[in-house]
Protein backbone atom coordinates (compact mmCIF):
# COMPACT_ATOMS: atom_id res chain seq x y z
CA UNK A 1 0.00 0.00 0.00
CA UNK A 2 1.05 3.48 -0.53
CA UNK A 3 1.01 6.25 1.91
CA UNK A 4 -1.73 7.85 0.25
CA UNK A 5 -4.02 4.57 0.62
CA UNK A 6 -2.93 4.02 3.92
CA UNK A 7 -4.05 7.13 5.28
CA UNK A 8 -7.31 6.21 3.81
CA UNK A 9 -7.56 3.82 5.86
CA UNK A 10 -6.93 5.54 9.34
CA UNK A 11 -9.55 6.60 11.63
CA UNK A 12 -8.87 9.61 13.69
CA UNK A 13 -10.44 8.87 17.64
CA UNK A 14 -10.74 12.24 19.83
CA UNK A 15 -12.44 11.60 23.40
CA UNK A 16 -13.67 15.06 24.53
CA UNK A 17 -14.29 16.04 28.10
CA UNK A 18 -14.84 19.95 28.99
CA UNK A 19 -12.42 20.92 26.21
CA UNK A 20 -13.88 24.00 24.68
CA UNK A 21 -11.05 26.29 24.73
CA UNK A 22 -8.37 23.47 22.98
CA UNK A 23 -11.36 21.09 20.71
CA UNK A 24 -11.52 23.86 17.53
CA UNK A 25 -7.61 24.35 17.58
CA UNK A 26 -7.29 19.87 17.91
CA UNK A 27 -10.15 19.16 15.39
CA UNK A 28 -8.79 22.07 13.25
CA UNK A 29 -5.30 20.49 12.52
CA UNK A 30 -6.92 17.26 11.49
CA UNK A 31 -9.08 18.93 9.05
CA UNK A 32 -5.99 20.69 7.88
CA UNK A 33 -4.07 17.46 7.14
CA UNK A 34 -2.01 17.40 4.22
CA UNK A 35 -3.79 14.39 3.02
CA UNK A 36 -7.35 13.54 4.87
CA UNK A 37 -8.16 10.48 6.62
CA UNK A 38 -11.08 8.04 5.91
CA UNK A 39 -13.13 9.63 9.13
CA UNK A 40 -13.02 11.51 12.55
CA UNK A 41 -14.94 10.04 15.22
CA UNK A 42 -15.21 12.12 18.35
CA UNK A 43 -16.44 10.66 21.46
CA UNK A 44 -18.37 13.69 23.86
CA UNK A 45 -17.55 12.21 27.40
CA UNK A 46 -20.55 14.11 28.70
CA UNK A 47 -18.92 17.33 28.36
CA UNK A 48 -20.97 20.40 30.53
CA UNK A 49 -19.13 23.27 29.09
CA UNK A 50 -20.16 23.28 25.40
CA UNK A 51 -17.30 21.12 23.90
CA UNK A 52 -19.95 19.36 21.76
CA UNK A 53 -21.63 21.95 20.27
CA UNK A 54 -18.37 23.68 19.32
CA UNK A 55 -17.16 20.69 17.50
CA UNK A 56 -20.93 20.37 15.34
CA UNK A 57 -20.46 23.69 14.01
CA UNK A 58 -17.21 22.66 12.53
CA UNK A 59 -19.36 21.07 9.92
CA UNK A 60 -17.46 18.38 8.07
CA UNK A 61 -18.77 15.33 5.92
CA UNK A 62 -15.77 13.08 7.75
CA UNK A 63 -16.49 13.87 11.16
CA UNK A 64 -18.79 11.13 13.45
CA UNK A 65 -19.72 13.37 16.87
CA UNK A 66 -20.85 10.48 19.25
CA UNK A 67 -22.32 11.43 22.77
CA UNK A 68 -22.79 9.46 25.71
CA UNK A 69 -22.83 9.68 29.47
CA UNK A 70 -19.55 10.34 31.62
CA UNK A 71 -17.33 7.03 31.44
CA UNK A 72 -13.84 7.99 31.50
CA UNK A 73 -11.51 8.30 28.85
CA UNK A 74 -10.90 4.76 28.15
CA UNK A 75 -14.44 4.06 27.21
CA UNK A 76 -14.38 6.97 24.72
CA UNK A 77 -11.62 5.64 23.28
CA UNK A 78 -12.81 2.18 22.99
CA UNK A 79 -16.54 3.41 21.84
CA UNK A 80 -14.58 5.37 18.89
CA UNK A 81 -12.59 2.52 18.03
CA UNK A 82 -15.67 -0.05 17.78
CA UNK A 83 -17.41 2.29 15.51
CA UNK A 84 -14.34 2.91 13.32
CA UNK A 85 -14.02 1.73 9.48
CA UNK A 86 -10.49 1.74 9.08
CA UNK A 87 -7.53 -0.63 9.50
CA UNK A 88 -5.39 1.99 11.79
CA UNK A 89 -6.54 4.15 14.59
CA UNK A 90 -4.48 7.58 14.75
CA UNK A 91 -5.58 8.49 18.67
CA UNK A 92 -5.58 12.49 19.43
CA UNK A 93 -6.62 13.82 22.56
CA UNK A 94 -8.65 16.64 22.60
CA UNK A 95 -6.42 19.65 23.67
CA UNK A 96 -3.39 18.26 21.59
CA UNK A 97 -2.78 19.34 17.69
CA UNK A 98 -1.11 18.19 15.07
CA UNK A 99 1.06 20.02 12.02
CA UNK A 100 -0.53 19.21 8.60
CA UNK A 101 1.68 16.43 7.20
CA UNK A 102 1.17 14.37 10.43
CA UNK A 103 -0.73 11.27 9.20
CA UNK A 104 1.46 11.61 6.14
CA UNK A 105 4.74 11.00 8.50
CA UNK A 106 3.04 8.04 10.27
CA UNK A 107 1.57 6.65 7.26
CA UNK A 108 4.83 6.80 5.56
CA UNK A 109 5.77 4.74 8.61
CA UNK A 110 3.25 2.31 8.37
CA UNK A 111 4.51 1.42 4.88
CA UNK A 112 7.78 0.94 5.74
CA UNK A 113 7.08 -1.03 8.65
CA UNK A 114 3.50 -2.71 7.83
CA UNK A 115 3.71 -5.39 10.14
CA UNK A 116 3.80 -3.56 13.91
CA UNK A 117 1.29 -3.46 16.09
CA UNK A 118 1.65 0.37 17.32
CA UNK A 119 3.72 3.56 15.56
CA UNK A 120 5.22 6.06 17.80
CA UNK A 121 6.03 9.56 16.21
CA UNK A 122 8.22 12.30 18.01
CA UNK A 123 6.38 15.76 19.55
CA UNK A 124 6.75 18.59 21.38
CA UNK A 125 5.64 19.50 24.80
CA UNK A 126 3.28 23.16 24.69
CA UNK A 127 4.84 24.33 28.52
CA UNK A 128 2.61 27.63 28.08
CA UNK A 129 5.86 29.43 27.46
CA UNK A 130 7.18 27.64 24.10
CA UNK A 131 7.37 24.15 22.32
CA UNK A 132 9.90 22.09 24.47
CA UNK A 133 11.11 18.81 22.25
CA UNK A 134 9.97 15.83 24.47
CA UNK A 135 12.52 13.26 25.25
CA UNK A 136 12.10 10.38 22.31
CA UNK A 137 14.52 8.16 20.52
CA UNK A 138 16.43 9.31 18.17
CA UNK A 139 16.60 7.06 15.29
CA UNK A 140 13.51 6.13 12.87
CA UNK A 141 12.68 1.96 12.96
CA UNK A 142 11.55 -0.99 15.04
CA UNK A 143 12.17 -0.12 18.10
CA UNK A 144 12.50 -2.28 21.81
CA UNK A 145 9.28 -0.87 23.50
CA UNK A 146 10.46 -1.41 26.76
CA UNK A 147 13.96 -0.77 26.95
CA UNK A 148 13.43 2.41 25.19
CA UNK A 149 10.72 3.17 27.62
CA UNK A 150 12.34 3.09 30.74
CA UNK A 151 14.63 6.05 29.28
CA UNK A 152 12.42 8.13 27.52
CA UNK A 153 9.06 8.42 25.75
CA UNK A 154 8.25 5.80 22.69
CA UNK A 155 4.30 6.03 23.07
CA UNK A 156 1.74 8.88 24.28
CA UNK A 157 -1.58 8.87 23.06
CA UNK A 158 -1.86 12.05 20.37
CA UNK A 159 1.22 10.81 18.61
CA UNK A 160 0.56 7.32 18.26
CA UNK A 161 -1.37 5.40 15.19
CA UNK A 162 -2.06 1.83 16.59
CA UNK A 163 -3.86 -1.93 14.54
CA UNK A 164 -7.41 -1.48 15.31
CA UNK A 165 -7.66 -5.09 14.69
CA UNK A 166 -4.70 -5.81 17.80
CA UNK A 167 -6.81 -2.97 20.03
CA UNK A 168 -10.28 -5.21 19.75
CA UNK A 169 -8.56 -8.00 20.55
CA UNK A 170 -6.62 -7.10 23.32
CA UNK A 171 -9.75 -5.26 24.72
CA UNK A 172 -8.87 -2.05 24.33
CA UNK A 173 -8.28 0.61 27.29
CA UNK A 174 -8.55 -0.59 30.54
CA UNK A 175 -12.16 1.25 31.04
CA UNK A 176 -12.06 3.05 35.03
CA UNK A 177 -8.20 3.21 34.78
CA UNK A 178 -7.73 6.95 35.72
CA UNK A 179 -3.87 6.65 35.38
CA UNK A 180 -1.67 4.95 33.70
CA UNK A 181 -4.17 3.22 31.15
CA UNK A 182 -2.68 4.37 27.87
CA UNK A 183 0.86 2.17 29.69
CA UNK A 184 -1.37 -0.55 30.21
CA UNK A 185 -2.39 -0.66 26.57
CA UNK A 186 0.91 -0.14 25.24
CA UNK A 187 2.38 -2.76 27.79
CA UNK A 188 -0.16 -5.32 25.91
CA UNK A 189 0.39 -4.55 22.49
CA UNK A 190 4.20 -4.37 22.84
CA UNK A 191 4.39 -7.59 24.18
CA UNK A 192 2.70 -9.52 21.27
CA UNK A 193 3.38 -6.93 18.57
CA UNK A 194 6.89 -4.67 17.20
CA UNK A 195 6.58 -1.07 17.93
CA UNK A 196 7.90 1.34 15.37
CA UNK A 197 8.64 4.98 15.84
CA UNK A 198 10.33 8.20 13.71
CA UNK A 199 11.57 11.10 15.80
CA UNK A 200 9.95 13.49 13.26
CA UNK A 201 8.07 16.11 15.16
CA UNK A 202 4.70 16.64 14.15
CA UNK A 203 2.42 16.93 16.94
CA UNK A 204 1.92 19.15 19.97
CA UNK A 205 1.62 18.05 23.54
CA UNK A 206 -0.16 20.81 25.15
CA UNK A 207 1.17 20.68 28.79
CA UNK A 208 -0.46 23.06 30.14
CA UNK A 209 -4.18 22.47 29.28
CA UNK A 210 -7.46 22.79 31.18
CA UNK A 211 -8.68 19.39 32.56
CA UNK A 212 -5.79 17.38 32.16
CA UNK A 213 -7.02 13.78 34.01
CA UNK A 214 -3.55 13.22 35.26
CA UNK A 215 -3.45 16.45 37.40
CA UNK A 216 -6.60 15.45 38.92
CA UNK A 217 -6.41 12.24 41.82
CA UNK A 218 -9.68 10.57 42.52
CA UNK A 219 -9.30 6.91 43.87
CA UNK A 220 -9.48 3.62 41.12
CA UNK A 221 -12.88 2.20 40.19
CA UNK A 222 -11.93 0.20 37.66
CA UNK A 223 -11.44 -4.00 36.99
CA UNK A 224 -8.35 -3.19 35.73
CA UNK A 225 -5.04 -2.71 37.53
CA UNK A 226 -1.93 -2.29 36.83
CA UNK A 227 -0.85 -5.26 38.47
CA UNK A 228 -2.54 -7.37 36.12
CA UNK A 229 0.49 -7.35 34.13
CA UNK A 230 2.96 -8.51 36.13
CA UNK A 231 3.38 -12.13 33.99
CA UNK A 232 6.27 -14.28 35.25
CA UNK A 233 6.39 -15.84 31.77
CA UNK A 234 7.31 -11.88 29.89
CA UNK A 235 10.18 -10.36 29.97
CA UNK A 236 11.86 -9.04 33.13
CA UNK A 237 12.22 -6.19 30.97
CA UNK A 238 8.99 -5.63 30.25
CA UNK A 239 7.56 -6.39 34.09
CA UNK A 240 10.40 -3.82 34.91
CA UNK A 241 8.44 -1.10 33.02
CA UNK A 242 5.25 -1.99 34.75
CA UNK A 243 6.82 -1.34 37.34
CA UNK A 244 8.06 1.90 36.59
CA UNK A 245 4.94 3.18 35.80
CA UNK A 246 3.12 1.75 39.18
CA UNK A 247 5.14 3.40 40.82
CA UNK A 248 5.44 7.06 38.96
CA UNK A 249 1.38 6.51 39.04
CA UNK A 250 2.04 6.21 43.34
CA UNK A 251 3.74 9.26 43.26
CA UNK A 252 0.77 11.10 41.81
CA UNK A 253 -1.55 8.70 44.59
CA UNK A 254 0.41 9.87 47.69
CA UNK A 255 0.46 13.68 46.31
CA UNK A 256 -3.20 13.61 46.17
CA UNK A 257 -3.80 11.70 49.66
CA UNK A 258 -3.85 8.05 48.29
CA UNK A 259 -1.69 6.61 51.17
CA UNK A 260 -2.78 3.71 51.10
CA UNK A 261 -2.87 3.00 47.47
CA UNK A 262 0.58 4.15 47.03
CA UNK A 263 1.64 1.89 49.65
CA UNK A 264 -0.02 -1.28 47.75
CA UNK A 265 2.07 -0.52 44.71
CA UNK A 266 5.50 0.12 46.91
CA UNK A 267 4.64 -3.54 48.27
CA UNK A 268 3.63 -5.25 45.13
CA UNK A 269 5.99 -3.88 42.72
CA UNK A 270 8.90 -4.55 45.38
CA UNK A 271 10.30 -7.13 42.73
CA UNK A 272 11.86 -4.20 40.51
CA UNK A 273 15.51 -3.77 40.08
CA UNK A 274 15.49 -0.28 37.49
CA UNK A 275 13.09 1.67 40.02
CA UNK A 276 14.15 2.14 43.11
CA UNK A 277 14.85 6.16 42.74
CA UNK A 278 10.95 6.70 42.25
CA UNK A 279 10.02 4.01 45.16
CA UNK A 280 12.09 6.03 47.47
CA UNK A 281 9.87 9.82 46.26
CA UNK A 282 6.83 7.36 47.04
CA UNK A 283 8.23 6.66 50.26
CA UNK A 284 9.09 10.34 51.15
CA UNK A 285 5.67 11.21 50.09
CA UNK A 286 4.10 8.95 52.24
CA UNK A 287 5.95 10.30 55.48
CA UNK A 288 4.49 13.63 55.16
CA UNK A 289 1.37 15.08 56.29
CA UNK A 290 -1.15 15.25 53.34
CA UNK A 291 -2.03 19.05 53.04
CA UNK A 292 1.78 19.47 53.06
CA UNK A 293 2.32 17.06 49.73
CA UNK A 294 1.14 19.37 46.98
CA UNK A 295 3.03 22.04 47.57
CA UNK A 296 6.39 20.15 47.95
CA UNK A 297 5.10 18.50 44.69
CA UNK A 298 5.09 21.63 42.73
CA UNK A 299 8.33 22.76 43.67
CA UNK A 300 9.92 19.37 43.11
CA UNK A 301 8.31 19.28 39.73
CA UNK A 302 8.75 22.65 38.94
CA UNK A 303 12.94 22.36 39.73
CA UNK A 304 12.79 19.18 37.62
CA UNK A 305 10.85 21.01 34.57
CA UNK A 306 13.54 23.69 34.67
CA UNK A 307 16.69 21.24 34.42
CA UNK A 308 15.27 18.68 32.35
CA UNK A 309 12.99 21.14 29.77
CA UNK A 310 12.00 17.38 28.43
CA UNK A 311 9.76 16.04 30.45
CA UNK A 312 5.80 15.33 30.31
Amino acid sequence: MTATSIISEISVVIPLYNKAAEIGRTLGSVLRQSVQPREIIVVDDGSTDGSAEIVERMASPIVRLVRQANAGVSAARNRAIEMATGRWIALLDGDDWWREDYLLQMARLIERYPDCGAYGSGFYVDNGRGLVVGDTPQIEGVVNFFEESMRRYVLIPSATVVRRDLVIRLGGFPVGMRMGEDQYLWTRIARVADVAFTPMTNVVYLRAASNRSAAIYRPEQSEFSLEDLYDESASEISNEYVARVALGKAIVESVRGGTQAAQRALEFFSYNKMSHRIARKVRFFNTLPVALRPTVSAIYNWLAWAIARKGI
